[in-house]
């Protein structure tokens, strides 16, 4: 199976959890990782083992000091060390930073849709004046599909992966319009 095919089942299945349970399962990560060095030892065997930790290690100590200040949860760093360890650490980085750019809107977006401009207005001064009471709301925003996007915005312009999607859809596309030529 195509290491792209695995890594968007996984960041799908994470998203379905995150959005529904807002939590993404150990199981899954654990898996995806197991998988990921599955795949690349068998594919580029000590090269690509090699690269797949590099790229879960690399995940890890991207997103750590995040998880630390609590802006992502453990289950959104444990998904990317299994994302890193499918895709490499060229890849990930991309989709870090992608990530993080979709993450910052629709972080705002769902804040505005819960709290409203006022509450927006609120939790951002109580965040920057020290409230001893600590009464500030919490808004918990689910990261996966911000890193879902990400990841994918990061295998469209990337220049090997983007040309093979590119040839992937229009022989698809092409196909499919010539059947329906020929059938008609």
């Amino acid at each position: 199976m195509n290491i792209l095919t695995v890594t968007l089942l996984l960041l799908l299945s994470a998203l379905y959890f995150d959005l529904r349970y807002q939590r993404i399962p150990n199981k899954l990560c654990l898996a995806g990782l197991l998988i990921a060095l599955a795949l690349q030892g068998y594919n580029s065997q000590w090269h690509g083992l090699g690269q797949a930790l590099f790229g879960g290690g690399a995940a890890l100590a991207l997103l750590l000091p995040a998880f630390y200040f609590r802006c992502l949860g453990a289950g959104d760093v444990k998904l990317m060390v299994a994302v890193g360890a499918l895709s490499g650490p060229n890849l990930l980085w991309w989709s870090i930073v992608y990530g993080i750019i979709f993450g910052t809107f629709t972080s705002f977006m769902l804040a505005f849709y819960q709290l409203g401009w006022s509450g927006i207005k609120k939790m951002a001064s109580q965040s920057f004046i020290k409230n001893k009471r600590k009464t500030q709301p919490r808004l918990f925003v689910p990261y996966a599909p911000a890193l879902t996007l990400g990841w994918l915005l990061a295998c469209y312009l990337s220049p090997e992966i983007g040309a093979e999607i590119a040839t992937a859809l229009s022989t698809g596309i092409n196909s499919e319009i010539l059947t329906l030529f020929v059938v008609k």
